[in-house]
């Protein structure tokens, strides 16, 4: 079947292409995840550093391959979707978030939650207007 000047097989080999590389971002962001989290584990008790950290530097790295990589490259899905997608992860920010509520640190718990939101959407600025400006220079 033909559609226009791009057949089936081709679309076919693309998108094969893209899932490879979100897969193999996401085994390496997972694993990057998973060995920081068993090194540094959150206890429930103190600020979950490792959480913290990941979602940051992800939304750092997500801002600058937004901003840099082009749509037709597999870097935004092997470093967005897969790397960034597994490295970070806001459910265990809610988890740990309500874990510190639950041992009566409901401060730390709410300034946890604000921090890391507010760290996430100033990164996310930072790194984007950073990442634009050296793509034009």
């Amino acid at each position: 079947m033909n559609h226009g000047s791009v057949t089936c097989a081709k679309l076919g080999g693309v998108r094969q292409r893209i899932l490879l590389a979100i897969f193999l971002g996401g085994a390496a962001g997972g694993l990057a995840r998973a060995v920081l989290e068993r090194q540094w584990p959150a206890d429930g008790r103190s600020w979950p550093w490792v959480t913290f950290a990941v979602n940051v530097a992800g939304t750092a790295i997500l801002a600058a391959v937004v901003a840099r990589l082009g749509e037709g490259r597999l870097g935004r899905p092997l470093i967005g979707v897969g790397f960034c997608g597994a490295l970070t992860t806001f459910s265990a920010l809610q988890l740990e978030a309500l874990e510190l509520a639950h041992r009566h640190h409901v401060l730390l718990a709410l300034a946890y939650a604000a921090g890391s939101i507010g760290a996430g959407l100033a990164t996310a600025y930072g790194v984007g207007v950073l990442a634009r400006r050296t793509a034009t220079a």
